[in-house]
């Protein structure tokens, strides 16, 4: 009974963690030539950091064939894209505030965030 106690426990911290306290490692734009993949299920990378007041070039890979990984979309910029199976898609994002700004599928499952400042 004790181990059950445990497990469960055990299973609820991780639950919590996954979606609400897990940060996914942010990677700064210009650093290289940044591609964000969609496969298996996320954006990778899911948190990008980019420079506020200048308008930016963002690259996507869609790999995943699923229906949901061919819409992309940032609510706030009003901006959606439809992204091409394994050809890269360039999508031009204006000179931002400092801010957070989601993107996701139309389903919500694939989720990012852009990160300003």
């Amino acid at each position: 009974m004790l181990f059950i106690n445990i497990a469960g426990i055990t299973l609820i911290a991780l639950i919590v963690w996954w979606f609400w306290l897990y940060k996914p490692q942010q990677l700064k734009l210009g650093e290289g030539d940044l591609v964000i993949a969609v496969e298996n299920g996320i954006y990778s990378p899911s948190r990008i950091k980019i420079p506020e007041g200048k308008p930016v070039e963002l690259k996507f890979l869609r790999k995943d064939q699923s229906p949901c990984s061919e819409t992309l979309l940032i609510p706030k910029l009003e901006i959606s894209e439809t992204l091409p199976s394994n050809k890269l898609k360039q999508i031009q994002i204006p000179a931002l505030e400092p801010g957070e700004y989601d993107f996701h599928c139309q389903m919500q499952m694939y989720r990012g965030k852009l990160v300003v400042g």
